[in-house]
């Protein structure tokens, strides 16, 4: 599933080619991608123009004209294509957008995305409201998220795949900021001291701007950006799916456990806190 990084290179894309542009005709090709509404999108989406883009964590959305957001949720395999109308011809083709001269379409091949139209509440999506922030929002205070994650008793894995708690962390780059800091996957969260909290916060989100750097991380071709390129982030990989390699500080072969259902990889040599 497409982490932060991922989603926000997307949504840049969508902001440089939309903000501006109005929905003249709206087609939804598969009932799947729309079963959130309560709204038939062909109806109340033409005539509404695009305003902006925002993000929290996995979650984006458009701002539209009318102070609501169109919520758009990629899952495993979903895709935002911008381009020349009539381009994209995909069998997994679900929705198809005309803005003007320019398509917006949804390619999503396993049909667990959608777009959901929704209010805006407080600048958020409704859908998103409940979603915690995540560390490139200015209001992210990483000492208050440090000790919400101390008060867990669940393994420091888990607890950064929880979106209530911090938002964006997928299990890439869960893994590779537990590498980064030094912590075990399996250690309670609760016996992190405050400053390996602090830290391991801070390396989530350092390893996360340098994914955006090099435009995410692509293993196949479900994640790409709104002109279809991948991103090439899983070449800087330092641990996420390594398993048998030598740790980049050490050399020690990196191992694979699960926790809490999620393969996890870590160097057990490093990786002690």
């Amino acid at each position: 599933m497409p982490e932060l990084p991922e989603v926000e290179v997307v949504r840049r894309g969508l902001h440089e080619h939309l903000v501006g542009r109005t929905f003249d005709a709206v087609d939804i090709l598969h009932p799947r991608a729309v079963r959130t509404n309560t709204v038939s999108l062909s109806e109340v989406l033409p005539g509404l123009t695009i305003t902006g883009t925002g993000r929290r964590g996995k979650f984006m959305w458009l701002t539209l004209s009318n102070e609501a957001a169109l919520v758009v949720h990629l899952r495993m395999s979903g895709q935002m294509l911008v381009g020349a109308p009539g381009v994209v011809q995909s069998p997994h083709l679900r929705i198809r957008a005309l803005l003007g001269d320019v398509e917006l379409d949804f390619v999503d091949q396993r049909t667990f995305g959608s777009w959901q139209y929704a209010p805006l509440i407080d600048a958020l999506p409704a859908p998103v409201a409940h979603i915690a922030p995540d560390p490139f929002e200015p209001s992210f205070d990483p000492v208050a998220v440090a000790r919400r994650i101390r008060r867990k008793n669940s393994a420091v894995k888990t607890v950064l795949l929880d979106q209530t708690v911090v938002s964006g962390i997928g299990s890439i780059y869960a893994d590779e900021a537990m590498w980064a800091a030094g912590v075990k996957p399996t250690r309670k969260a609760r016996a992190l001291r405050q400053r390996d909290a602090v830290a391991l916060l801070s390396e989530a989100r350092s390893v996360m701007a340098r994914a955006l750097e090099q435009g995410g991380t692509s293993f196949d071709s479900l994640y790409v950006n709104v002109n279809g390129a991948s991103g090439y982030f899983s070449r800087s990989l330092h641990a996420y799916g390594q398993a048998g390699e030598p740790c980049a500080r050490c050399s020690t072969p990196i191992e694979k456990t699960v926790v809490n259902g999620r393969s996890s990889y870590y160097c057990p040599k490093c990786q002690v806190l």
